[in-house]
């Protein structure tokens, strides 16, 4: 009988003497650069301190709740009234029945890193756990800063409205003795989805916001020009965008300017419009975007709040988003190809949500790399394949198709301090694939070489693309 590996002990994912190596020696010590989340600068700044795990832990993550509700639990055990502790239970429940996904994996690596909690999650075993992390949270210092500073993050990068007056990173740029550098990201989609319910009022903050009517296209960039400028002044890196579809439809300046003034006055637009006047609000922010050296990011391939009824009792972002097929190729193509043509193209990250346009991407990518090395990048394995066999998808696809040694990494997409380990996922199956594939005969054992593109990949060359 074949020995029983133990059960995610320090060599988790490594089964290749060439992976545990890459991993002990490079992929393990690098700091974190997590350039994409949604984590709140506000509790960064106030150095939040968490009562009890569930507010760390289910409070924002719908990748739990969905689970959770997968698993037949009811919804005031997920989101409603139920008791903090009852809550937790009932994760403990289902994740010990998540077996082969990803939520197993990254709750138990959370468990270990910040809790020092190694046994395996499960009715048993959740009231003995609970009383660990609690008595971490409460006694034992794990503030937000400190699980911060235990993952070894450099940076990180939030996602905020242009509208935003961005008061608590201002707050921790000017604190001298703090250990992570925390970037705004501009994140203009509200402006840009005009056939959307928000978009007017969204106008009508934004022209609170700079002073004068926001009331035509003119004075519509004019704002976001200012508004880029005052990011630009309190660090922002990059711009993302959410695109659940690729928009093109070239018409004029005048015209998108009729397009806008009747969305402000309320009348309906054709779907031709709406694509005009998103395709015309792109091309013009990609342009500031080059000016100022930000990244471009673009994630595509979403189709969110799918169920009303949730959607009215709870909002968005609680967990009924789902992936989208739509054709992106022609689209995109001719979008980028116009911006090229227009201002040239910004540095730029395409993300996939749904892994039959890796390829798709993966060779978009190769047609505008000039000027500096991955000038163009296929976004890591993103949201609904940020697991195990997407992210060794993403890498192989990008291996397949592109120059493997410019990829800027893993982020962590995530609202929950707890999540940097999901860098530790990704470059344990990173420092894995590149085992396989150097005991497998497909490449030289060159480890000081290997060494190299790990600690590249793991933070060295997204420290540098997004530098300025």
């Amino acid at each position: 009988m074949n020995e029983v590996t133990t059960f995610m002990d320090s060599q988790f994912l490594l089964t290749t003497e060439t992976a545990k190596y890459l991993y002990e020696n490079h992929g393990k010590k690098m700091p974190i650069f997590d350039y994409h989340s949604h984590l709140p600068a506000k509790e960064i700044y106030e150095d939040l301190k968490y009562n009890h795990i569930s507010e760390a832990w289910l409070g924002y993550d719908h990748y739990k709740w969905r689970a959770m509700r997968s698993y037949g639990i009811d919804e005031d055990m997920i989101t409603g009234n139920g008791s903090l502790d009852d809550k937790f239970r009932a994760y403990a429940e289902t994740v010990q029945n998540c077996i082969g996904n990803p939520l197993y994996h990254w709750t138990h690596l959370e468990l270990n890193k910040y809790f020092d909690y190694k046994e395996a999650l499960s009715p048993k075993t959740a009231d003995q756990c609970l009383e660990v992390c609690n008595n971490q949270l409460t006694k034992g210092g794990l503030s937000v800063r400190e699980m911060i500073k235990k993952s070894n993050v450099a940076l990180i990068g939030t996602t905020d409205d242009p509208t935003d007056d961005l008061v608590y990173h201002k707050l921790l740029k000017d604190e001298e003795d703090i250990e992570v550098r925390v970037v705004p990201t501009f994140r203009p989609d509200m402006g840009i989805n005009i056939d959307k319910d928000d978009f007017l009022p969204w106008i009508d903050k934004l022209s609170n916001l700079v002073g004068y009517p926001v009331e035509n296209l003119k004075s519509l960039m004019k704002a976001l020009n200012e508004r880029a400028d005052f990011f630009d002044e309190t660090g922002c890196l990059s711009a993302d965008h959410g695109m659940d579809y690729i928009p093109y439809m070239i018409m004029s300046e005048d015209e998108v300017d009729k397009i806008m003034r009747k969305a402000l006055n309320g009348e309906s637009l054709e779907g031709y419009e709406v694509d005009a006047y998103k395709t015309y609000l792109i091309k013009e922010l990609a342009g500031i975007y080059v000016r100022k050296n930000w990244v471009m990011q673009l994630h595509m391939g979403t189709m969110r709040n799918n169920n009303s009824k949730m959607f009215r009792q709870i909002g968005k972002d609680s967990g009924f988003d789902s992936v989208n097929d739509h054709e992106i190729a022609e689209n995109l193509s001719g979008l980028l190809d116009d911006i090229q043509e227009k201002s040239g193209l910004p540095k730029t990250i395409l993300y996939a949500l749904n892994p039959k346009d890796n390829y798709v991407l993966g060779t978009m990518i190769g047609n505008y790399q000039e000027g500096m090395k991955g000038k163009f990048q296929l976004g890591s394995g993103w949201w609904f394949n940020d697991h195990k066999d997407g992210m060794r998808r993403q890498v192989t696809d990008l291996a397949n198709l592109g120059v493997l040694s410019t990829f800027v990494g893993m982020l962590t997409d995530s609202r929950s301090f707890l999540s940097f380990t999901r860098h530790d996922y990704f470059r344990r199956i990173l420092c894995q694939l590149l085992g396989e594939w150097v005991e497998g005969g497909e490449y030289p054992r060159d480890l000081e070489f290997l060494g190299k593109v790990v600690e590249d990949i793991s933070f060295n060359n997204a420290n540098k693309y997004f530098t300025k």
